[in-house]
Protein backbone atom coordinates (compact mmCIF):
# COMPACT_ATOMS: atom_id res chain seq x y z
CA UNK A 1 0.00 0.00 0.00
CA UNK A 2 1.56 3.28 -1.07
CA UNK A 3 1.96 6.02 1.52
CA UNK A 4 1.06 8.56 -1.16
CA UNK A 5 -2.28 7.01 -2.03
CA UNK A 6 -3.47 4.92 0.94
CA UNK A 7 -6.76 3.08 0.76
CA UNK A 8 -9.55 4.35 2.97
CA UNK A 9 -11.38 1.77 5.11
CA UNK A 10 -14.39 2.04 2.81
CA UNK A 11 -12.23 1.30 -0.23
CA UNK A 12 -10.61 -1.65 1.52
CA UNK A 13 -14.00 -3.16 2.37
CA UNK A 14 -15.18 -2.56 -1.20
CA UNK A 15 -12.14 -4.40 -2.56
CA UNK A 16 -12.61 -7.30 -0.14
CA UNK A 17 -16.27 -7.52 -1.23
CA UNK A 18 -15.02 -8.62 -4.68
CA UNK A 19 -13.69 -11.85 -3.21
CA UNK A 20 -15.47 -12.50 0.10
CA UNK A 21 -19.24 -12.46 0.53
CA UNK A 22 -20.74 -11.02 3.73
CA UNK A 23 -18.77 -10.87 7.01
CA UNK A 24 -18.93 -7.07 7.07
CA UNK A 25 -17.89 -6.83 10.72
CA UNK A 26 -14.64 -8.71 10.08
CA UNK A 27 -13.92 -6.68 6.95
CA UNK A 28 -14.43 -3.40 8.81
CA UNK A 29 -12.09 -4.55 11.59
CA UNK A 30 -9.22 -5.45 9.24
CA UNK A 31 -9.82 -2.31 7.14
CA UNK A 32 -9.42 -0.12 10.22
CA UNK A 33 -6.31 -2.05 11.28
CA UNK A 34 -4.74 -1.52 7.86
CA UNK A 35 -5.62 2.18 7.78
CA UNK A 36 -4.18 2.62 11.27
CA UNK A 37 -0.81 1.55 9.92
CA UNK A 38 -0.79 4.51 7.56
CA UNK A 39 -2.06 6.81 10.31
CA UNK A 40 0.80 5.71 12.58
CA UNK A 41 3.32 6.77 9.95
CA UNK A 42 1.81 10.28 9.92
CA UNK A 43 1.99 10.99 13.67
CA UNK A 44 5.04 12.69 15.29
CA UNK A 45 8.05 10.37 15.51
CA UNK A 46 8.23 10.41 19.31
CA UNK A 47 4.68 8.98 19.44
CA UNK A 48 5.00 6.64 16.46
CA UNK A 49 6.81 3.80 18.23
CA UNK A 50 4.33 3.90 21.10
CA UNK A 51 1.33 3.05 18.91
CA UNK A 52 0.95 -0.72 18.80
CA UNK A 53 -1.23 -2.53 16.24
CA UNK A 54 -4.64 -3.68 17.43
CA UNK A 55 -4.47 -7.42 16.82
CA UNK A 56 -7.65 -9.22 15.79
CA UNK A 57 -9.15 -12.58 16.69
CA UNK A 58 -11.75 -14.00 14.29
CA UNK A 59 -14.28 -16.49 15.59
CA UNK A 60 -16.18 -18.59 13.08
CA UNK A 61 -16.67 -22.04 11.58
CA UNK A 62 -14.46 -23.36 8.80
CA UNK A 63 -15.15 -22.12 5.30
CA UNK A 64 -16.74 -18.77 6.21
CA UNK A 65 -13.88 -16.60 4.88
CA UNK A 66 -11.45 -16.01 7.78
CA UNK A 67 -8.26 -16.92 5.91
CA UNK A 68 -9.42 -15.37 2.65
CA UNK A 69 -10.07 -12.00 4.30
CA UNK A 70 -6.55 -11.93 5.78
CA UNK A 71 -4.88 -13.13 2.56
CA UNK A 72 -6.68 -10.60 0.37
CA UNK A 73 -5.92 -7.84 2.87
CA UNK A 74 -2.19 -8.60 2.67
CA UNK A 75 -2.28 -8.67 -1.13
CA UNK A 76 -4.13 -5.35 -1.16
CA UNK A 77 -1.53 -3.79 1.15
CA UNK A 78 1.39 -5.41 -0.74
CA UNK A 79 2.54 -6.61 2.66
CA UNK A 80 4.50 -9.74 3.65
CA UNK A 81 1.94 -12.33 4.75
CA UNK A 82 2.22 -15.79 6.23
CA UNK A 83 -0.35 -18.24 7.52
CA UNK A 84 0.62 -20.62 10.32
CA UNK A 85 -1.41 -23.16 12.25
CA UNK A 86 -1.15 -22.97 16.01
CA UNK A 87 -1.63 -26.75 16.21
CA UNK A 88 1.65 -27.28 14.31
CA UNK A 89 3.48 -26.18 17.40
CA UNK A 90 1.98 -29.05 19.43
CA UNK A 91 1.50 -31.86 16.93
CA UNK A 92 4.62 -33.65 18.23
CA UNK A 93 3.84 -33.16 21.89
CA UNK A 94 6.16 -30.95 23.87
CA UNK A 95 8.63 -30.44 21.03
CA UNK A 96 6.62 -28.94 18.17
CA UNK A 97 8.01 -26.20 15.93
CA UNK A 98 9.80 -23.23 17.40
CA UNK A 99 7.24 -20.40 17.50
CA UNK A 100 9.90 -17.91 16.35
CA UNK A 101 10.04 -19.82 13.04
CA UNK A 102 6.88 -17.96 11.93
CA UNK A 103 8.82 -14.68 11.96
CA UNK A 104 11.79 -16.22 10.15
CA UNK A 105 9.40 -17.60 7.52
CA UNK A 106 7.75 -14.18 7.23
CA UNK A 107 11.16 -12.60 6.54
CA UNK A 108 11.77 -15.12 3.74
CA UNK A 109 8.40 -14.22 2.22
CA UNK A 110 9.34 -10.54 2.42
CA UNK A 111 12.73 -11.20 0.79
CA UNK A 112 10.99 -12.83 -2.19
CA UNK A 113 8.48 -9.98 -2.40
CA UNK A 114 11.17 -7.28 -2.39
CA UNK A 115 13.37 -9.27 -4.80
CA UNK A 116 10.52 -9.50 -7.31
CA UNK A 117 9.98 -5.73 -7.08
CA UNK A 118 13.73 -5.07 -7.45
CA UNK A 119 14.00 -7.40 -10.47
CA UNK A 120 11.02 -5.68 -12.06
CA UNK A 121 12.68 -2.27 -11.56
CA UNK A 122 15.89 -3.31 -13.37
CA UNK A 123 14.28 -5.36 -16.15
CA UNK A 124 14.81 -2.64 -18.75
CA UNK A 125 18.54 -2.29 -18.06
CA UNK A 126 18.95 -6.07 -17.73
CA UNK A 127 17.41 -6.60 -21.17
CA UNK A 128 19.78 -4.04 -22.69
CA UNK A 129 22.82 -5.78 -21.17
CA UNK A 130 21.51 -9.21 -22.20
CA UNK A 131 21.08 -7.96 -25.76
CA UNK A 132 24.70 -6.74 -25.86
CA UNK A 133 25.94 -10.11 -24.62
CA UNK A 134 23.91 -11.90 -27.28
CA UNK A 135 25.34 -9.60 -29.97
CA UNK A 136 28.85 -10.34 -28.68
CA UNK A 137 28.12 -14.04 -29.24
CA UNK A 138 26.64 -13.51 -32.70
CA UNK A 139 29.39 -11.11 -33.76
CA UNK A 140 32.47 -11.46 -31.51
CA UNK A 141 34.46 -8.21 -31.15
CA UNK A 142 37.82 -8.10 -32.99
CA UNK A 143 40.87 -9.38 -31.13
CA UNK A 144 42.65 -6.54 -29.31
CA UNK A 145 46.43 -6.21 -29.84
CA UNK A 146 48.75 -6.90 -26.93
CA UNK A 147 49.24 -3.96 -24.57
CA UNK A 148 52.92 -4.78 -24.20
CA UNK A 149 55.01 -5.96 -21.28
CA UNK A 150 58.56 -6.39 -20.00
CA UNK A 151 59.35 -2.77 -20.75
CA UNK A 152 57.83 -2.80 -24.25
CA UNK A 153 55.57 0.17 -25.11
CA UNK A 154 51.89 -0.56 -24.84
CA UNK A 155 49.88 -0.62 -28.05
CA UNK A 156 46.56 1.22 -28.10
CA UNK A 157 43.68 -0.89 -29.50
CA UNK A 158 42.54 0.10 -32.93
CA UNK A 159 38.94 1.36 -33.24
CA UNK A 160 36.41 -1.13 -34.57
CA UNK A 161 36.00 -0.92 -38.34
CA UNK A 162 32.75 0.73 -39.51
CA UNK A 163 31.63 -2.42 -41.31
CA UNK A 164 31.67 -4.35 -38.03
CA UNK A 165 29.56 -1.66 -36.36
CA UNK A 166 27.02 -1.72 -39.21
CA UNK A 167 26.79 -5.52 -39.05
CA UNK A 168 26.19 -5.35 -35.29
CA UNK A 169 23.33 -2.88 -35.74
CA UNK A 170 21.83 -5.05 -38.47
CA UNK A 171 21.97 -8.06 -36.12
CA UNK A 172 20.42 -5.94 -33.37
CA UNK A 173 17.43 -5.14 -35.62
CA UNK A 174 16.99 -8.80 -36.55
CA UNK A 175 17.26 -9.76 -32.89
CA UNK A 176 14.56 -7.27 -31.88
CA UNK A 177 12.29 -8.40 -34.71
CA UNK A 178 12.55 -11.98 -33.44
CA UNK A 179 14.06 -13.36 -36.63
CA UNK A 180 17.00 -15.04 -34.88
CA UNK A 181 15.07 -16.87 -32.16
CA UNK A 182 15.94 -20.35 -33.44
CA UNK A 183 19.67 -19.75 -33.88
CA UNK A 184 21.85 -21.41 -31.26
CA UNK A 185 24.58 -19.75 -29.21
CA UNK A 186 26.97 -21.03 -26.57
CA UNK A 187 26.79 -19.19 -23.24
CA UNK A 188 28.79 -19.33 -20.04
CA UNK A 189 26.27 -19.00 -17.24
CA UNK A 190 26.82 -18.81 -13.51
CA UNK A 191 25.76 -21.84 -11.50
CA UNK A 192 23.95 -21.65 -8.20
CA UNK A 193 26.30 -22.48 -5.37
CA UNK A 194 25.29 -25.71 -3.67
CA UNK A 195 27.01 -26.75 -0.48
CA UNK A 196 26.50 -29.90 1.56
CA UNK A 197 23.24 -30.03 3.47
CA UNK A 198 23.75 -30.36 7.22
CA UNK A 199 21.18 -30.84 9.97
CA UNK A 200 22.49 -29.41 13.23
CA UNK A 201 20.29 -29.04 16.28
CA UNK A 202 20.42 -25.51 17.67
CA UNK A 203 18.03 -23.31 19.66
CA UNK A 204 17.06 -21.62 16.40
CA UNK A 205 16.01 -24.90 14.80
CA UNK A 206 17.49 -27.23 12.24
CA UNK A 207 16.20 -25.41 9.19
CA UNK A 208 17.66 -22.07 10.30
CA UNK A 209 21.14 -23.48 11.02
CA UNK A 210 21.19 -25.38 7.73
CA UNK A 211 20.29 -22.22 5.80
CA UNK A 212 22.97 -20.19 7.57
CA UNK A 213 25.60 -22.86 6.88
CA UNK A 214 24.70 -22.98 3.18
CA UNK A 215 24.91 -19.18 2.97
CA UNK A 216 28.33 -19.26 4.62
CA UNK A 217 29.60 -21.85 2.15
CA UNK A 218 28.19 -19.97 -0.83
CA UNK A 219 30.18 -16.90 0.26
CA UNK A 220 33.42 -18.88 0.58
CA UNK A 221 33.12 -20.97 -2.58
CA UNK A 222 34.27 -19.49 -5.90
CA UNK A 223 31.49 -18.74 -8.37
CA UNK A 224 31.20 -21.62 -10.81
CA UNK A 225 30.19 -21.22 -14.44
CA UNK A 226 28.95 -23.76 -16.94
CA UNK A 227 28.84 -23.62 -20.71
CA UNK A 228 25.48 -24.27 -22.27
CA UNK A 229 24.27 -24.30 -25.85
CA UNK A 230 20.75 -23.00 -26.32
CA UNK A 231 18.39 -21.20 -28.67
CA UNK A 232 18.46 -17.40 -28.59
CA UNK A 233 14.86 -17.33 -27.32
CA UNK A 234 15.94 -19.27 -24.21
CA UNK A 235 19.36 -17.60 -23.96
CA UNK A 236 17.80 -14.14 -23.78
CA UNK A 237 15.74 -14.99 -20.69
CA UNK A 238 18.68 -16.70 -18.99
CA UNK A 239 20.89 -13.68 -19.60
CA UNK A 240 18.21 -11.24 -18.44
CA UNK A 241 17.89 -13.16 -15.16
CA UNK A 242 21.66 -13.21 -14.68
CA UNK A 243 22.05 -9.50 -15.42
CA UNK A 244 19.10 -8.57 -13.20
CA UNK A 245 20.66 -10.57 -10.37
CA UNK A 246 23.92 -8.65 -10.82
CA UNK A 247 22.13 -5.27 -10.87
CA UNK A 248 20.12 -5.86 -7.69
CA UNK A 249 21.85 -4.95 -4.44
CA UNK A 250 21.26 -7.99 -2.23
CA UNK A 251 22.13 -6.09 0.95
CA UNK A 252 19.56 -3.37 0.23
CA UNK A 253 16.97 -6.05 -0.56
CA UNK A 254 17.57 -7.62 2.86
CA UNK A 255 17.36 -4.29 4.66
CA UNK A 256 14.15 -3.29 2.91
CA UNK A 257 12.63 -6.75 3.44
CA UNK A 258 13.33 -6.67 7.18
CA UNK A 259 11.97 -3.12 7.41
CA UNK A 260 8.82 -4.13 5.56
CA UNK A 261 8.27 -7.09 7.87
CA UNK A 262 8.63 -4.84 10.92
CA UNK A 263 6.31 -2.12 9.60
CA UNK A 264 3.72 -3.93 7.46
CA UNK A 265 4.06 -7.69 8.12
CA UNK A 266 0.90 -9.72 8.76
CA UNK A 267 0.88 -13.10 10.54
CA UNK A 268 -2.32 -15.14 10.37
CA UNK A 269 -2.45 -17.73 13.19
CA UNK A 270 -5.12 -20.28 12.34
CA UNK A 271 -6.62 -22.88 14.69
CA UNK A 272 -5.79 -20.76 17.74
CA UNK A 273 -8.65 -22.55 19.53
CA UNK A 274 -6.66 -25.82 19.33
CA UNK A 275 -4.15 -24.48 21.86
CA UNK A 276 -6.81 -23.09 24.20
CA UNK A 277 -7.11 -24.95 27.50
CA UNK A 278 -10.68 -25.96 28.32
CA UNK A 279 -12.36 -25.79 31.69
CA UNK A 280 -11.43 -29.45 32.42
CA UNK A 281 -8.06 -28.47 33.84
CA UNK A 282 -4.45 -28.47 32.70
CA UNK A 283 -3.02 -31.94 32.38
CA UNK A 284 -1.48 -34.07 29.65
CA UNK A 285 -1.61 -32.30 26.30
CA UNK A 286 -3.21 -29.25 27.93
CA UNK A 287 0.13 -28.44 29.53
CA UNK A 288 1.73 -28.38 26.09
CA UNK A 289 -1.05 -26.14 24.75
CA UNK A 290 -0.61 -23.61 27.51
CA UNK A 291 3.14 -23.74 26.88
CA UNK A 292 2.55 -22.82 23.23
CA UNK A 293 0.39 -19.86 24.30
CA UNK A 294 3.17 -18.64 26.59
CA UNK A 295 5.70 -19.02 23.76
CA UNK A 296 3.42 -17.03 21.46
CA UNK A 297 2.95 -14.28 24.01
CA UNK A 298 6.33 -12.48 23.63
CA UNK A 299 6.13 -12.71 19.83
CA UNK A 300 2.66 -11.12 19.76
CA UNK A 301 3.46 -8.70 22.57
CA UNK A 302 6.57 -7.39 20.85
CA UNK A 303 10.07 -8.84 20.96
CA UNK A 304 13.18 -9.22 18.82
CA UNK A 305 13.67 -12.43 16.84
CA UNK A 306 17.10 -13.34 15.48
CA UNK A 307 17.03 -14.37 11.81
CA UNK A 308 19.80 -15.03 9.29
CA UNK A 309 18.99 -11.60 7.81
CA UNK A 310 19.43 -9.82 11.12
CA UNK A 311 17.26 -9.06 14.18
CA UNK A 312 13.56 -8.46 13.52
CA UNK A 313 11.31 -6.56 15.90
CA UNK A 314 7.73 -7.83 16.13
CA UNK A 315 6.40 -4.68 17.86
CA UNK A 316 4.40 -3.47 14.85
CA UNK A 317 3.59 -6.74 13.05
CA UNK A 318 -0.18 -7.25 12.79
CA UNK A 319 -1.33 -10.60 14.17
CA UNK A 320 -4.70 -11.99 13.13
CA UNK A 321 -5.77 -15.14 14.97
CA UNK A 322 -8.69 -17.33 13.97
CA UNK A 323 -10.50 -20.38 15.21
CA UNK A 324 -13.86 -22.14 15.16
CA UNK A 325 -14.03 -22.28 18.99
CA UNK A 326 -16.49 -25.19 18.96
CA UNK A 327 -14.98 -26.94 22.00
CA UNK A 328 -13.28 -23.95 23.60
CA UNK A 329 -14.00 -20.26 24.10
CA UNK A 330 -11.72 -17.25 23.57
CA UNK A 331 -11.81 -16.85 27.36
CA UNK A 332 -10.04 -20.25 27.63
CA UNK A 333 -6.88 -18.61 26.27
CA UNK A 334 -4.48 -17.38 28.95
CA UNK A 335 -5.41 -13.82 30.03
CA UNK A 336 -2.11 -12.33 28.85
CA UNK A 337 -2.68 -13.63 25.30
CA UNK A 338 -6.31 -12.50 25.31
CA UNK A 339 -5.11 -9.00 26.14
CA UNK A 340 -2.92 -8.92 23.04
CA UNK A 341 -5.98 -9.50 20.79
CA UNK A 342 -8.24 -6.61 21.81
CA UNK A 343 -10.47 -6.78 18.72
CA UNK A 344 -12.80 -9.77 18.43
CA UNK A 345 -15.13 -10.35 15.52
CA UNK A 346 -17.53 -13.22 15.02
CA UNK A 347 -18.10 -14.48 11.50
CA UNK A 348 -21.57 -15.80 10.76
CA UNK A 349 -22.25 -19.20 9.25
CA UNK A 350 -23.18 -19.06 5.58
CA UNK A 351 -26.86 -19.27 4.65
CA UNK A 352 -28.30 -20.53 1.37
CA UNK A 353 -28.55 -16.91 0.14
CA UNK A 354 -24.86 -16.39 0.97
CA UNK A 355 -23.90 -19.50 -1.01
CA UNK A 356 -25.87 -18.21 -4.01
CA UNK A 357 -23.99 -14.89 -3.84
CA UNK A 358 -20.65 -16.74 -3.51
CA UNK A 359 -21.42 -18.57 -6.76
CA UNK A 360 -22.56 -15.45 -8.60
CA UNK A 361 -20.71 -12.37 -7.40
CA UNK A 362 -16.97 -12.83 -6.65
CA UNK A 363 -14.48 -12.15 -9.42
CA UNK A 364 -13.00 -15.64 -8.97
CA UNK A 365 -16.27 -17.52 -8.34
CA UNK A 366 -16.42 -21.29 -8.84
CA UNK A 367 -18.88 -20.80 -11.69
CA UNK A 368 -16.33 -18.74 -13.63
CA UNK A 369 -13.51 -21.12 -12.75
CA UNK A 370 -15.29 -24.24 -14.04
CA UNK A 371 -16.51 -22.45 -17.16
CA UNK A 372 -12.93 -21.36 -17.94
CA UNK A 373 -11.51 -24.84 -17.29
CA UNK A 374 -13.95 -26.61 -19.60
CA UNK A 375 -13.66 -23.91 -22.27
CA UNK A 376 -10.11 -25.24 -22.83
CA UNK A 377 -11.73 -28.48 -24.07
CA UNK A 378 -14.18 -26.66 -26.36
CA UNK A 379 -17.11 -27.01 -23.94
CA UNK A 380 -19.17 -23.87 -23.35
CA UNK A 381 -20.53 -24.21 -19.82
CA UNK A 382 -23.52 -21.97 -19.07
CA UNK A 383 -25.01 -21.74 -15.57
CA UNK A 384 -28.68 -20.74 -15.46
CA UNK A 385 -29.91 -18.79 -12.41
CA UNK A 386 -32.10 -21.70 -11.27
CA UNK A 387 -29.10 -24.02 -11.64
CA UNK A 388 -26.99 -21.84 -9.35
CA UNK A 389 -29.88 -21.71 -6.84
CA UNK A 390 -30.12 -25.52 -6.92
CA UNK A 391 -26.37 -25.96 -6.33
CA UNK A 392 -26.53 -23.60 -3.35
CA UNK A 393 -29.58 -25.45 -2.02
CA UNK A 394 -27.75 -28.79 -2.16
CA UNK A 395 -24.68 -27.34 -0.41
CA UNK A 396 -26.75 -25.67 2.31
CA UNK A 397 -28.78 -28.84 2.94
CA UNK A 398 -25.70 -31.06 3.22
CA UNK A 399 -24.07 -28.53 5.58
CA UNK A 400 -27.17 -28.74 7.80
CA UNK A 401 -27.28 -32.56 7.77
CA UNK A 402 -23.55 -33.14 8.26
CA UNK A 403 -20.60 -31.03 9.37
CA UNK A 404 -20.91 -27.36 8.40
CA UNK A 405 -17.82 -26.63 6.29
CA UNK A 406 -19.19 -23.40 4.83
CA UNK A 407 -18.30 -22.42 1.27
CA UNK A 408 -15.92 -25.38 0.95
CA UNK A 409 -19.01 -27.54 0.48
CA UNK A 410 -19.56 -25.83 -2.87
CA UNK A 411 -16.31 -27.34 -4.16
CA UNK A 412 -17.55 -30.84 -3.28
CA UNK A 413 -20.97 -30.30 -4.86
CA UNK A 414 -19.59 -28.73 -8.05
CA UNK A 415 -17.02 -31.48 -8.50
CA UNK A 416 -19.67 -34.18 -8.07
CA UNK A 417 -22.07 -32.35 -10.41
CA UNK A 418 -19.53 -31.94 -13.24
CA UNK A 419 -17.51 -35.13 -12.70
CA UNK A 420 -18.81 -37.00 -15.77
CA UNK A 421 -18.49 -33.96 -18.03
CA UNK A 422 -14.94 -33.24 -16.84
CA UNK A 423 -13.93 -36.85 -17.48
CA UNK A 424 -15.48 -37.08 -20.97
CA UNK A 425 -14.70 -33.52 -22.15
CA UNK A 426 -11.52 -34.37 -24.16
CA UNK A 427 -13.48 -36.95 -26.22
CA UNK A 428 -16.58 -34.79 -26.82
CA UNK A 429 -17.15 -32.48 -29.81
CA UNK A 430 -17.34 -28.75 -29.14
CA UNK A 431 -20.75 -28.05 -27.62
CA UNK A 432 -22.75 -25.95 -25.19
CA UNK A 433 -23.78 -27.46 -21.86
CA UNK A 434 -26.45 -25.72 -19.81
CA UNK A 435 -26.48 -26.29 -16.05
CA UNK A 436 -30.01 -25.72 -14.79
CA UNK A 437 -32.07 -26.97 -11.86
CA UNK A 438 -33.16 -30.07 -13.81
CA UNK A 439 -29.55 -31.13 -14.44
CA UNK A 440 -28.62 -30.58 -10.79
CA UNK A 441 -31.58 -32.74 -9.67
CA UNK A 442 -30.69 -35.41 -12.20
CA UNK A 443 -27.03 -35.65 -11.12
CA UNK A 444 -27.43 -35.10 -7.37
CA UNK A 445 -31.03 -36.06 -6.63
CA UNK A 446 -30.32 -39.65 -5.57
CA UNK A 447 -27.42 -38.59 -3.37
CA UNK A 448 -29.60 -36.00 -1.65
CA UNK A 449 -32.35 -38.52 -0.94
CA UNK A 450 -29.92 -41.05 0.57
CA UNK A 451 -28.69 -39.21 3.66
CA UNK A 452 -26.07 -41.83 4.52
CA UNK A 453 -24.61 -41.64 1.01
CA UNK A 454 -24.64 -37.84 0.95
CA UNK A 455 -22.82 -37.83 4.27
CA UNK A 456 -19.85 -39.67 2.77
CA UNK A 457 -19.87 -38.37 -0.80
CA UNK A 458 -20.94 -34.75 -0.40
Amino acid sequence: MSDAQPFTPREIVSELDRFVIGQQEAKRAVAIALRNRWRRQQVPEELRDEIAPKNIIMIGATGVGKTEIARRLARLAEAPFIKVEASKFTEVGYVGRDVESMIRDLVEVSIKLVEEEAFEAVQGRARELAEERLLDKLLPPPELPSRGGFGLPSVEPAPAPPASSETREKLRRLLRLGELEEREVELELREEASGPSLSIMTPQGVEEMGAQFRDLLSGLMPQKTRKRRMRIAEAREALVQEEALALVDAEKVRELAVQRVQQTGIVFIDEIDKVAVGAGGRQGADVSREGVQRDLLPIVEGSTVQTKHGPVSTDHILFIAAGAFHLAKPSDLIPELQGRFPIRVELASLSRADLVRILREPFNSLVRQYAALLATEGIELVFEPDGIDAIAEVAATVNERTADIGARRLHTVMERLLETLSFDAPDLPAQKVVVDAALVRERLGELMEDQDLSHYIL
